[in-house]
């Protein structure tokens, strides 16, 4: 089955054809960085017009990258939410309408259902189940991955997402947006032992997160110590990376030998961080837990993991109807439950 996902939550517009919900054919991802930039985030009305003008462009491009016409696609899958309204409605309603238009069935994706989905299509790809951390600017959660399309929530942020409060440090040090890659970058060439910032852990026995306390510690040293060169920038980057992946790897790794699950996943925009990356495989690997990791190119938002999640649903017969809106906000999730023993 040939599957056109769509995605438009945030600022990237994204269409991609994959497969059977393993084989990706073509991925593209137009990017409004250049945008959003002098703003130092994301602008969610100019968000919304930019992807109006590429939404149409980039689907055309997706088909004809994977060499394929709109009368071999089979079905069509499209992010529902969460994200920002404007912009998930015109990606929403692109797919209605295409769908619709040629008699297509389609289904609506929970955008972090997808991220989730994208470390299995990684090679190899994870066996059931597993405890999956996703980081993004938009949410940093720990979830129990039970079987395809079955998870369980065990911890989320309680307020700032990791990305999130990268970005914002990024803009307290002038470095620009998306301060993600360029703090990981900079930290790269820091010293992480010069400034030693606050590790928010909460509770090292809990799975939920803070990075609030954390940003305003980077943002009180900054004003009592303005850096005067590039060393100083460097250092205070390596200093707060080392904070943010000292907790989301301990809280992974705790999470999972909790309910005695021997295989990790990483996923969503910050599992691009070299960083976090290395971290975790090392100190997973001393502790005999199996990782795995989404593939670079599937980190970001992107339409591959949306069709790759909605070739399930459209397979099983699910689809949604003409009367289906976005979301803002994911459906509560399921309480945490007791798995003793589970995943040995």
């Amino acid at each position: 089955m040939n599957v056109l996902g769509i995605e438009s939550s945030c600022d990237e517009t994204a269409a991609a054809v994959v497969v059977d919900g393993r084989r990706i054919l073509s991925s593209v991802v137009a990017s409004q960085i250049a945008v959003h930039h002098p703003y130092g985030g994301v602008v969610p009305e100019l968000a919304s017009r930019e992807h109006v003008e590429a939404i149409a462009p980039v689907v055309a491009q997706a088909l004809a990258e994977a060499g394929l016409t709109a009368d071999h696609i089979d079905g069509v899958a499209v992010t529902q939410g969460p994200g920002l309204v404007g912009c998930l409605l015109v990606g929403f309603c692109f797919a209605k309408a295409y769908a619709f238009a040629r008699g297509l069935p389609w289904v609506g994706v929970d955008h972090l259902a997808g991220h989730l989905y994208s470390v299995l299509l990684a090679e190899p790809a994870p066996r059931f189940p597993f405890v999956a951390l996703l980081a993004s600017g938009g949410h940093t959660a720990i979830y129990h991955m039970e079987a395809l399309g079955r998870y369980t929530m065990l911890g989320q942020t309680r307020d700032d997402a990791a990305g999130e409060a990268y970005d914002k440090v990024a803009k307290m040090l002038g470095l620009g947006y998306p301060g993600g890659e360029i703090i990981d970058r900079l930290a790269a060439q820091g010293d992480p032992r010069r400034f030693l910032f606050t590790r928010p852990y909460l509770d090292k026995s809990q799975s939920d997160f803070s990075f609030s306390g954390l940003k305003t510690a980077v943002y009180r040293h900054i004003r009592e110590y303005p850096p005067a060169t590039a060393q100083d920038h460097a250092d205070i980057a390596a200093g707060f990376q080392e904070a943010v992946v000292d907790v989301l790897v301990h809280k992974l790794l705790y999470a999972a030998a909790a309910i005695r699950c021997p295989r990790v996943a990483l996923v969503g925009g910050v599992a691009a961080n070299r960083g976090l990356r290395e971290r975790l495989s090392a100190d997973a690997a001393f502790k005999g837990i199996e990782v795995y990791i989404a593939p670079l190119s599937l980190c970001g938002d992107n339409a591959a993991m949306i069709a790759a999640m909605g070739y399930h649903s459209l397979k099983s017969g699910a689809s949604s109807s003409l009367d289906a809106d976005v979301y803002s906000r994911s459906p509560k999730p399921a309480a945490p439950e007791s798995k003793e023993g589970s995943g040995k």
